[in-house]
């Protein structure tokens, strides 16, 4: 039987790159989750954008848990803005996670010294901003 080749953190080499495609994985992950959110919080300022602009007493409807709810539209906009809040809480707890597991990430990549065929010297936090900046959404004034 061949001897599996340890490293210095007591790792063989195809465990290293198990943990590390792990990581990566985590990584990308949490960018994943963080993009939905950013759209959902986006979709609610639009739509307690269009409410403000409604008289209070409009019934209007929700989708709660998969059920559509009849509203009013003075209960469901403090709703809104309340679910808004929240989500952008959670952004910023994910946030901070990312900075963790990219930290981690990094550290385990010099620890190891990982090279990635093709990739960049950039963290991921710097993809998702330039992916941020270079992302919108195009709609068309005709309706089509």
């Amino acid at each position: 039987m061949a001897a599996k080749k340890k490293s210095k953190g007591g790792l063989d080499h195809q465990e290293i790159i198990m943990q590390f495609n792990q990581m990566r994985q985590e990584v990308r992950g949490i960018i994943g989750k963080l993009g939905e959110l950013e759209m959902e919080v986006n979709e609610h300022s639009i739509v307690i954008e269009a409410l403000k602009s409604v008289e209070p007493e409009r019934r209007c409807f929700r989708m709660i848990g998969g059920v559509l709810v009849e509203r009013t539209v003075k209960d469901v906009l403090p709703a809104l803005e309340n679910n808004k809040e929240q989500i952008g809480g959670l952004i910023g707890k994910l946030k901070e996670s990312l900075l963790a597991k990219e930290k981690q990430l990094s550290a385990f990549k010099e620890k190891h010294n990982i090279h990635v065929r093709g990739e960049k010297e950039s963290t991921p936090t710097e993809d998702l901003k330039s992916a941020e900046k270079s992302s919108g959404v195009l709609v068309a004034q005709d309706g089509s």
